[in-house]
């Protein structure tokens, strides 16, 4: 197992940055290596992998990065509870083999399984035998999501796109929407700390919150000791950016400033909107990696 956590070096930040995306350990369509030689060519030099609530991808990604002169942040993004809602919590430069993380990675894939194993019952009763099996084949290991039913779906010829196995069956509010008692948010980011790693709040414009709604999240997740927010994830029009600025502004307060954190959320290739690399922060903000650099080149 990959568990070494990173140093940032000058060397590590002078080419693009991208701190959120996936590989086939989780939902993504490209191995660790294959993504971070994607990652090589498109001008990457700081990278994190973040598959959903799992680490296994990380050794194979550390070794590829290693090869290709990347510096690898190892990460993971967990799913987490916010009192009704499902947040996403990124943690960044973990040690992967941290007695809390493997706790909180383990934790979390007995909790997919039960879901996988509910979401293929209920396709099932629908009609549409050997789901489980199904999407099982799909997922590179144990981590079996939506996505890897929804292209399940597609491969037998139930749907024309995963868009349509979403929108009729696996979406919110229908048959596959299959509800989960996550790990709640201050516990997911002690996870994080415990780990030696920092929480960030991900993709916050993502959860349909009202603007106060939004500020509580903000203020519970900086209270429960969280480092950053994505200020920036995916492509996004620069409104989006300011909003979330503002609100990075207004919690602060006397509070330990929120640093900034931004990536693709890279899935597969062919979403030019989450391309590797297709992001920047704004000036004038503090970014997270900000916590591990030396400010030394090699």
């Amino acid at each position: 197992m990959y568990t070494a956590r990173s140093v940032v070096t000058d060397d590590a930040i002078s080419g693009q940055v991208d701190l959120h995306c996936h590989s086939t350990a989780s939902d993504g369509i490209l191995s660790p290596m294959a993504l971070v030689s994607r990652a090589k060519s498109a001008g990457v030099t700081l990278l994190a992998l973040t598959d959903h609530d799992t680490v296994s991808g990380i050794a194979e990604a550390g070794q590829a990065a290693a090869e290709q002169g990347i510096t690898l942040l190892p990460g993971v993004e967990f799913t987490a509870r916010w009192g009704r809602r499902v947040v996403h919590i990124v943690g960044l430069n973990v040690d992967c083999m941290s007695a809390a993380l493997i706790e909180a990675v383990s934790v979390r894939a007995a909790l997919r399984r039960e879901r996988a194993m509910e979401i293929a019952r209920r396709l099932e009763k629908r009609g549409f035998t050997g789901a489980f099996e199904g999407a099982r084949r799909l997922a590179s290991g144990d981590e079996i999501g939506r996505p890897h039913f929804a292209r399940w779906m597609v491969a037998e010829g139930h749907v024309a796109d995963t868009a349509k196995a979403f929108k009729r069956y696996l979406g919110a509010g229908k048959i596959g929407d299959v509800a989960v008692l996550w790990p709640d948010l201050a516990d997911t980011v002690a996870s994080i700390e415990a780990a030696g790693g920092a929480a960030v709040l991900a993709h916050p414009l993502k959860y349909g919150l009202t603007r106060t709604r939004l500020q509580a999240l903000l203020s519970d997740f900086q209270r429960a000791g969280g480092a950053a927010v994505e200020v920036v994830c995916g492509q996004q029009n620069p409104a989006q950016t300011r909003e979330i600025l503002q609100l990075l502004a207004q919690a602060s307060g006397d509070e330990r400033p929120l640093l900034a954190s931004l990536g693709s959320d890279f899935h597969q290739p062919d979403q030019s909107w989450r391309a590797l690399g297709c992001v920047r922060l704004p000036p004038d903000v503090e970014p997270v990696w900000n916590l591990w650099q030396t400010g030394a080149s090699k």
